[in-house]
């Protein structure tokens, strides 16, 4: 199985879900650093579309600025705007498999798509 995870090694949890995946038998792993190499706007929308949540919960709030550019209230066309052009405002991990999408925090769902 494929999994690919847009990670970032600062974070924790980011590290914890890529251990999880690494230690998994059988799970070729594709590691993408978001912040070097943002997602298009378009995969964004895509990756929550299959993750069954909004690109609003797709935001990273802690340590940016979205509170302050009214982003946790914006439409979702915004939001993704806003992520394309700053990767730092996409929460993370995102974790994609042939089985589905998850925003893996906590790291444990990740284990919904292995």
């Amino acid at each position: 199985m494929k999994a690919t995870i847009w990670h970032n090694p600062k974070c924790g949890t980011s590290r914890n879900t890529l251990a999880i995946l690494q230690e998994r038998d059988g799970v070729d792993v594709e590691v993408i650093e978001y912040l070097k190499e943002p997602p298009s706007r378009e995969k964004l929308a895509q990756l929550y579309k299959d993750a069954g949540i909004t690109p609003n919960e797709g935001l990273r709030i802690r340590g940016t600025d979205a509170k302050e550019r009214g982003l946790p209230d914006a439409d979702a066309d915004a939001v993704l705007d806003a992520m394309a052009a700053e990767p730092i405002l996409i929460e993370r991990p995102l974790v994609e498999t042939d089985k589905g999408v998850r925003l893996c925090r906590p790291k444990e769902k990740v284990e919904e798509i292995l």
